[in-house]
């Protein structure tokens, strides 16, 4: 159900995110209107939306019998003085480079109403690198979604109100979205902050031959009941994003970053990218990890799946350290992203913090894990060391124990 605040929504940008954004909204009840600076992706908006709509009421996010009537409220206009005219509220997904959101988002908040909403999907960029080329900051902020996941990101700014933070969530929820308002800015957000660093260990283990990628991915989907591990997802996020995002200034100084770019060259330069490409580390449309004896094997996984739940476990734990969000949301926003039975800290209590501890210093000795914030996560731990809430196995850690909340029927609110 619409929310009193918002009928009509502009989507500034015609890519992926923005016809995700877009279908999402009109199916909801909400007017949209998709502006585009290319009047050949304005053009190709339709198919894409058509073709996306199937996919996303395949995937349960709403019912086929809605998409006529969604795709019948969203328009496209090469004009973005007349795109946003009677936007309520205004979603930017334009390119991610800095200078390009901050022209953007200077125009837009001086040819929108005052009582329009903006924001922004950036999904590497901070609010506050944006925010200040805005007059009114305090209608400004980042609703970040996640293609194919209902948990989106709420980020205020440093002027944002706390009207607009309430507005965007109550959007959020209107279309079936599953809000996740964080306390403040922080790189990656929760998912990909979490995801990035899950992802490179996963290649750091191919390339230090401690497994396959078939290994790896059957390592994760077994202990996680999950339908799909790490390579199978680096190859539906499309491999030269991964290949992109390696190779940012930040990471360079990393151990094994050389390595690591070396491993994944050949598939770029094979123009091998994945499932748009109908091949990467698997073949498709028929993977090998969704054949019925993928999953059956002979080989003791159980140091790559530590490494791969310790390494999660890590990031989940920085977040919470920092009060960008707190252990509970972290572990909703992991399980409804990726349809899992538990987040990282549901899976700290089931290891025992005690022995997951024993574990990363194990890993930091190997080489696999870097080390370089095990003071911040044992400082995050100890309290509950000293007051020995370990978890499962003394009926206490983040949850309490036998009737653990994430097990709650609603802890994952319906759709």
């Amino acid at each position: 159900m619409k929310i009193p605040e918002i009928n009509s929504v502009c989507f500034v940008g015609a890519g992926t995110m923005g016809c995700f954004n877009s279908l999402m909204a009109a199916a909801a009840g909400y007017q949209a209107v998709i502006y585009d600076i290319s009047t050949a992706a304005l053009d190709q908006a339709p198919q894409v939306l058509e073709g996306m709509a199937g996919f996303l009421a395949a995937q349960g996010f709403f019912p086929p019998a809605a998409i006529p009537e969604a795709l019948a409220r969203i328009s496209v206009n090469p004009v973005l003085r007349d795109a946003v005219d009677a936007a309520d509220l205004v979603s930017e997904s334009v390119a991610e480079r800095l200078e390009i959101k901050r022209d953007v988002h200077h125009t837009l908040d001086a040819i929108c109403s005052p009582a329009t909403l903006i924001t922004t999907n950036t999904s590497n960029l901070m609010v506050s690198d944006i925010e200040d080329v805005l007059v009114r900051g305090e209608r400004f902020a980042a609703l970040h979604s996640h293609l194919g996941s209902y948990v989106i990101d709420i980020v205020g700014g440093p002027r944002t109100s706390a009207r607009t933070i309430d507005v965007l969530e109550r959007y959020v929820l209107s279309i079936r979205g599953l809000p996740l308002v964080l306390k403040k800015e922080n790189p990656g957000y929760v998912i990909n902050a979490m995801l990035g660093p899950l992802l490179r260990t996963a290649s750091v283990l191919v390339v230090e031959g401690h497994a396959t990628p078939e290994d790896v991915d059957r390592a994760w989907m077994l202990n996680q009941g999950a339908g799909i591990g790490p390579f199978g997802l680096m190859d539906l996020f499309g491999l030269n994003i991964i290949f992109d995002s390696w190779k940012k200034p930040q990471l360079q100084q990393l151990p094994l970053q050389d390595k690591l770019i070396d491993f994944i060259t050949p598939y770029i330069e094979s123009g091998h990218l994945g499932i748009k490409t109908a091949k990467g580390f698997y073949g498709y449309p028929e993977p090998r990890y969704q054949q019925t004896d993928f999953l059956e094997t002979n080989r003791d996984l159980s140091l790559v799946y530590n490494a791969l739940i310790a390494v999660l476990i890590e990031n989940a734990i920085l977040i919470a350290h920092d009060e960008v969000a707190a252990p509970i949301d972290i572990d909703r926003a992991w399980m409804t992203s990726f349809s899992l039975a538990q987040g990282p800290f549901a899976a700290l209590d089931e290891m025992g913090i005690d022995t997951f501890c024993d574990t990363y210093r194990a890993f930091i000795g190997k080489g696999i894990l870097q080390g370089r914030v095990a003071d911040q996560v044992e400082s995050f731990l100890q309290p509950h060391i000293e007051n020995s809430q370990l978890g499962v196995k003394s009926g206490q850690g983040f949850y309490g124990y036998p009737n653990p909340a994430f097990s709650a029927p609603n802890f994952i609110p319906e759709r």
